[in-house]
């Protein structure tokens, strides 16, 4: 089995991509929706977290607003989150990884990829991408979301062009969605075919 990792910066369309990667019927595992999982109600970490973080969590889980306020724009108090979080992401994905071991290839999501050096234990890279002004169309379009919030945020996060530099393969969302869904069908079939030799 083959293991690529997918990953694109903010707005980029990484999300959609992978919903169109398990149409395909490629097993993806999403970082993301994991650490939702754990930081749910009930979730494994929630008391880790109140303990580091007092008042960030109640019954429905943690509290994304209040959390985010007590480590955004302090390295310190990411750090001590990313302590928490990271190993039990790459236990459930350890155990992803078992449950499709049979399977040709598999797609990790991270959006973090670069920024974690998760990419030196990966088969190849797998980068969405978008023009700038279409990115910051679809930030600046979330709620909540503000043009300083996404400067920050871009700030922490690997330059796309130095992504697509590094990539394997890329998947440019800035047409239309069937231009993007045919890119993607080109891509399983090419990975499918470099597994099978």
């Amino acid at each position: 089995m083959k293991v690529y990792g997918l990953t694109g910066s903010i707005g980029m369309g990484k999300s959609a991509v992978a919903a169109m990667l398990r149409r395909e019927g490629v097993p993806v595992f999403d970082a993301d929706a994991q650490v939702h999982i754990l930081q749910g109600p009930g979730g494994a970490l929630l008391p880790a977290i109140e303990a580091r973080f007092p008042g960030t969590t109640g019954p429905r889980g943690v509290d994304r607003a209040k959390l985010g306020a007590a480590v955004f724009g302090h390295p310190q108090e990411r750090r001590a989150l990313e302590a928490i979080v990271h190993p039990a992401v790459q236990a459930a994905r350890r155990l992803f990884l078992r449950r499709h071991r049979s399977r040709k290839f598999v797609v990790l999501d991270i959006p973090l990829l670069f920024e974690t050096h998760g990419y030196r234990r990966l088969d190849g890279v797998i980068v969405v991408t978008a023009p700038a002004w279409k990115q910051r169309k679809r930030v600046l379009a979330r709620p909540g979301m503000t043009a300083t919030k996404f400067r920050q945020i871009v700030h922490l996060q690997t330059p796309d062009a130095q992504k697509r530099r590094r990539a394997d393969h890329i998947i440019r969302t800035g047409a239309t969605f069937t231009d993007t869904r045919a890119q993607v069908r080109r891509l399983v079939a090419c990975l499918g075919a470099q597994t099978g030799r």
